[in-house]
């Protein structure tokens, strides 16, 4: 309904910020990271939100980027995790790091949210891995020799298929990466393709 809620900050706590839009306050439910990048009250600001309709309740949940609502919308479709459980898997996780968990069945990663158990975490990697288990990566090696770029190397393998689970096309993430260092590691590729698609 919400694609994002843009306003005056004026209430902020641990699980929750009240963005005034319009003369309307909007509760909006997020996590760590996203409450921590807000300014001060009475700064202008933007979430990217999510509305979630049950039989007795109505919840807005809000994130600081787009990265971190795809991720919250797949957590959602795993039986077994609720908005609550999402929201505590991404204050503990960064979405590079669950995207890179997913790919490599990461359930330590996982786990470590508060109220997930192993379980819960093995579903949560089986589900998610599934819906991209028709990606062929081998098809953006292809690509990458036809236009003359190089061979895509094992990591920058890895970090493209992290960056599809976070809801990006592999002419994207392909294109995100260009350009970064050699030597650094998934996780650090990761973040070099968010912040150039963040640009």
């Amino acid at each position: 309904m919400f694609y994002y809620i843009s306003g005056t900050l004026v209430h902020k706590t641990e699980q929750f910020a009240v963005i005034d839009a319009g003369g309307v306050g909007y509760k909006i439910y997020s996590t760590a990271p996203s409450l921590n990048a807000l300014g001060e009250i009475g700064s202008q600001e933007k979430m990217y939100t999510y509305l979630r309709v049950g039989e007795d309740f109505m919840d807005i949940y809000g994130f600081a980027s787009l990265e971190e609502l795809n991720i919250f919308e797949m957590l959602l479709g795993v039986s077994g995790v609720g908005g609550k459980g999402a929201l505590s898997i991404l204050s503990t996780v960064s979405p590079s790091k669950f995207a890179l968990a997913i790919i490599s069945g990461d359930v330590g990663t996982i786990k470590a949210a508060q109220g997930v158990g192993p379980k819960l975490a093995q579903r949560i990697i089986l589900e998610l891995k599934d819906k991209f288990k028709n990606i062929d990566l081998s098809d953006i090696g292809g690509d990458a020799l036809a236009s003359g770029a190089d061979i895509v190397s094992g990591d920058e393998s890895e970090a493209v298929e992290a960056l599809m689970v976070l809801g990006y096309s592999p002419q994207e993430a392909k294109k995100a990466l260009s350009g970064a260092d050699s030597g650094l590691s998934v996780e650090d590729r990761i973040k070099y393709a968010l912040k150039n698609l963040m640009r």
